[in-house]
């Protein structure tokens, strides 16, 4: 019998291309990155207006996601911006199509 499987996200938000960036975790994608584009939760995202969807990875341990969280947040800006980039070199909303 197969166990509940969980998964969480690590995900990084944006304002705008090269703007200013936001690392989170959550284990609800859609729903948390709905909260940022909606501006529900007072916060750094908010007062940005980081609502654009860059760059997304799935883990199914949440310690997992925790450290890389933890580690990207510490990476040089450079760097995030070299991954985000990787996949997504025009820094597309990943979520644009989610809701309608």
């Amino acid at each position: 019998m197969l166990k509940n499987v969980h998964q969480y996200y690590v995900y990084i938000l944006t304002n705008k291309r090269n703007g200013t960036l936001y690392i989170g975790i959550t284990n609800s994608l859609e729903r948390r990155v709905q909260e940022h584009k909606e501006g529900v939760i007072d916060g750094f995202t908010k007062k940005y207006g980081l609502k654009t969807l860059v760059y997304f990875e799935t883990h199914q341990n949440v310690n997992d996601a925790i450290t890389r969280e933890k580690r990207l947040k510490k990476w040089k800006r450079q760097w995030k911006i070299d991954m985000i980039e990787k996949d997504n070199p025009n820094w597309s909303d990943l979520a644009y199509d989610w809701y309608s």
